[in-house]
């Protein structure tokens, strides 16, 4: 432990015909595969300039030879359950390891920086929380400086309403948060930017 802030990135292993199913419905499952690999390219060169320790969380397996340098990032499994009690017991660990400020993000956001990154941990000097808006209606970047519960329960995760249940949850409770600006996560062909579509031919 380096720093006493942490960025987890959630990962799925990239394979041909799992990853990035509803991209792959419009484009096919090779070109889905290709734009996955990509994106977790360019998730790992954005993490690995943030001024904070590193950890990808991979659905399957932890990959020692993929996109994510070893020397800059450590490597895990998700725990089993839905995406509540992965992220949740992910943050627990973390806070158990002695970190002060936690963010996590997704591994699909090709308009994230390093920028909104360090400035997502730096809010949390001052803010409980950190929240990246998606326009979808979920979120690409969760920040805390303490462990709440309740911002992981009674969610209809993958849907529109994700993040304003948590915003609910936290006025609810009264905490402070931060909001970062509302960003697009690559799920479907009309979320590529052109550079993309024409990069990958769709």
């Amino acid at each position: 432990m380096h720093h006493e802030t942490l960025l987890m990135v959630f990962a799925r292993n990239p394979v041909l015909g799992s990853t990035k199913t509803r991209l792959a419905s419009s484009v096919g499952d090779k070109k889905a595969l290709e734009i996955y690999k990509f994106l977790l390219q360019y998730t790992a060169y954005i993490a690995a300039e943030a001024q904070c320790d590193r950890r990808v969380h991979y659905s399957s397996y932890p990959d020692y030879e993929d996109m994510f340098p070893n020397e800059s990032f450590a490597k895990t499994v998700q725990t089993s359950g839905e995406l509540g009690t992965k992220m949740y017991l992910a943050f627990e660990q973390a806070f158990k390891e002695g970190y002060k400020r936690v963010a996590m993000i997704g591994s699909d956001c090709y308009e994230l920086s390093t920028h909104l990154i360090d400035t997502a941990l730096d809010s949390l000097q001052s803010n409980n929380f950190v929240l990246g808006p998606a326009k979808d209606g979920g979120y690409y970047l969760l920040g805390m400086n303490h462990l709440e519960q309740a911002i992981f329960r009674n969610k209809k995760w993958s849907t529109s309403r994700v993040y304003l249940d948590t915003v609910i949850d936290l006025e609810v409770l009264n905490y402070s948060y931060a909001e970062l600006p509302i960003l697009s996560d690559i799920d479907y062909v009309d979320d590529l930017p052109i550079e993309l579509r024409n990069k990958f031919g769709v």
